[in-house]
């Protein structure tokens, strides 16, 4: 029984090794032909994994990938006429937006800012030069102001206009009988005037308000009265204004009679101060006076 088993076994062993030699070689052969058959295509062939081989072993792109890009290829939209690849289309913010919100954005913007804005286009030209604008930033202009320009309170006049025209009055120097007449000026003296007369100004002493003086049309010049600095003496005032070239001024200077020239300066709040080394004249803030101070025209 045990030898009768044993052959049994024997045959059934052989004849499954014989049929995977057979299995073995009908792949064998298959593979055989399919390296012959794509031996002049190239010389790429096939790996069990399914990826694209070349005969260095370097691993190609899968069949898969070349059909993705083939289809991203075929399903890419065409580019319109016009467009170039890389470039963003711009569109005007006046247009996106509108006149009415480009005014609330121009307005959280500064003066300069504004006024650049005035040049890109038409369309922002006539919405920057609003006067609903620019009365906003002539009003933030004016705030702190001693004085306002009598050239900006023009009836009629554009808010742009007048913005600018007081921004380029604030920076002239040229004092004007227009300037003198339309203020009242505080007077006191200098520390080197001589003491007699510091100890009759209340500036030093103390006792009392500044003295105050008034320049006229005519020429005259007047102070309050009961003015022990005074005395009731009569006074005349001249502007002098000397050039050179170009319109430059060399010389400018305010003389009251004979005593010494007093030179002309301006202070950042638009303020005058006139001085020499005796006493001082300084202009009072009037920015509330009715239809402004100084020539109605611009100077140099």
């Amino acid at each position: 029984f045990y030898l009768m088993l044993r052959s049994l076994c024997n045959v059934k062993v052989s004849t499954m090794a014989e049929g995977k030699d057979q299995e073995f070689e009908q792949q064998r052969k298959k593979r055989k032909k399919k390296m012959e058959g794509i031996e002049g295509v190239g010389d790429e062939s096939s790996d069990e994994s399914g990826e694209d081989v070349d005969r260095g072993g370097e691993v190609m792109e899968t069949t898969w990938r070349k059909r993705e890009k083939k289809r991203k290829r075929e399903t890419k939209p065409e580019k319109e006429e016009g467009e170039t690849e890389g470039v963003e289309l711009l569109q005007d913010p006046l247009v996106v937006f509108g006149s009415d919100i480009m005014m609330i954005i121009l307005n959280h913007l500064d003066a300069r800012s504004v006024a650049l804005s005035l040049l890109v286009s038409r369309g922002w030209h006539g919405v920057a030069s609003s006067d609903r604008l620019w009365s906003i930033k002539c009003e933030e202009l004016w705030i702190g102001k001693a004085h306002i320009p009598r050239s900006s309170q023009v009836r009629g006049l554009s808010k742009l206009t007048a913005y600018s025209l007081s921004v380029m009055d604030g920076k002239r120097n040229r004092i004007t009988k227009y300037d003198l007449c339309d203020h009242v000026w505080e007077f006191h003296f200098n520390e080197a005037a001589p003491e007699y007369w510091r100890n009759l100004d209340p500036y030093w002493k103390g006792t009392g308000p500044p003295m105050h003086r008034y320049f006229h049309p005519d020429g005259s010049q007047t102070a309050d009265p009961g003015d022990n600095v005074w005395g009731g003496h009569e006074s005349c005032f001249s502007i002098v204004t000397s050039f050179v070239g170009e319109g430059k001024i060399r010389e400018h200077y305010v003389r009251i009679n004979r005593w010494p020239r007093m030179f002309v300066s301006r202070k950042q709040d638009w303020s005058w101060e006139m001085s020499n080394y005796l006493y001082c004249y300084s202009s009072i803030p009037d920015a509330a006076k009715e239809g402004g101070t100084g020539p109605l025209f611009l100077v140099s």
